[in-house]
């Protein structure tokens, strides 16, 4: 499998089976493990540009040593490119959202070698698309991901984790939502359990974390259990969504899961992966047919 190792050598191969009409995998069939550099970081914007094969760990690593971060904490050390790709998130997508929320612009090259620049932190930016975007999730049947510029946030002084053991784990959730608190993360390892982090200033944090207790009981312990949702959240064969406000229904029907009460979103041990409904199936088939016309591309 190809690993390319610039914009120009990705969009060459892509041009080339184009002209043949050959398809190619991303990920599989062509890669970007080449493409491992930060390319700029600017402290003062919290931004960041980096190429789709830099890990998120060594990501993650620099930026700390500017107080940074980039706010998506997924099961595993995926590269930025899959990262995008799959749009995959971890407990912080409760505050800081997806990785499509976090995403300024981006570098792609599509399906017959073009280069094209989307979003903010780029040379040139296109009409039409929000490119950066519309990747995400796209599983690679888009557009080879190139380059990402990121939205940072500083890395926070102080942590602390309340972990609720209960059985009425929709009215904690529902009671901790309502309320003025500001969660950086807020997990259902169900069942029986509730995870919350907050996230901030020594004084704010303890304040937040009292304030929680008083309202929802719980104790405080240790940052595992975020190790603990992350890896059930990798193992898990399924995923589904629910309307927020129906988490006690949805529990009902599932024997165990973590929920992003939130996003509407459970992992679950087993069950067929998530599907687009038909009218987003056709949505997307209509952008493909854009943006990649002969198909080469594979699913």
């Amino acid at each position: 499998m190809p690993s390319v190792s610039s914009v120009e050598e990705a969009s060459s191969l892509l041009a080339a089976a184009n002209a043949e009409g050959r398809r190619l995998r991303i990920g599989g069939d062509v890669r970007a493990d080449g493409m491992n550099r930060i390319l700029e970081h600017d402290p003062g914007d919290l931004t960041c540009t980096v190429e789709a094969g830099v890990r998120l760990s060594e990501l993650r690593d620099a930026l700390a040593s500017a107080g940074q971060r980039l706010s998506l904490d997924p099961p595993g050390d995926p590269s930025i490119g899959a990262l995008l790709a799959r749009n995959v998130s971890g407990p912080l997508r409760h505050r800081f959202g997806a990785p499509r929320d976090l995403v300024l612009g981006a570098t792609l090259v599509l399906a017959d070698g073009t280069i094209a620049n989307a979003g903010g932190k780029v040379v040139k930016n296109v009409a039409g698309y929000d490119l950066g975007r519309l990747v995400c999730g796209s599983q690679g049947r888009l557009a080879f991901i190139a380059r990402v510029s990121f939205r940072l946030h500083p890395l926070p002084k102080a942590t602390r984790t309340i972990a609720v053991e209960t059985e009425e784990t929709a009215s904690v959730v529902r009671a901790l939502l309502a309320s003025q608190l500001q969660p950086s993360a807020l997990d259902v390892l169900h069942p029986g359990r509730v995870a919350a982090l907050f996230e901030g200033s020594e004084r704010a944090v303890q304040a937040q974390v009292a304030t929680a207790q008083r309202l929802v009981g719980g104790a405080e312990t240790e940052a595992a259990v975020w190790d603990e949702t992350r890896q059930r959240q990798a193992e898990a064969q399924g995923r589904l969504r629910f309307t927020p406000g129906e988490l006690a229904a949805t529990l009902e029907r599932l024997a165990e899961a973590i929920v992003r009460p939130a996003s509407g979103v459970a992992y679950v041990p087993e069950g067929a992966a998530e599907e687009l409904d038909t009218s987003a199936s056709h949505l997307f088939d209509a952008i493909r047919s854009q943006l990649d016309p002969q198909g080469i591309l594979a699913a």
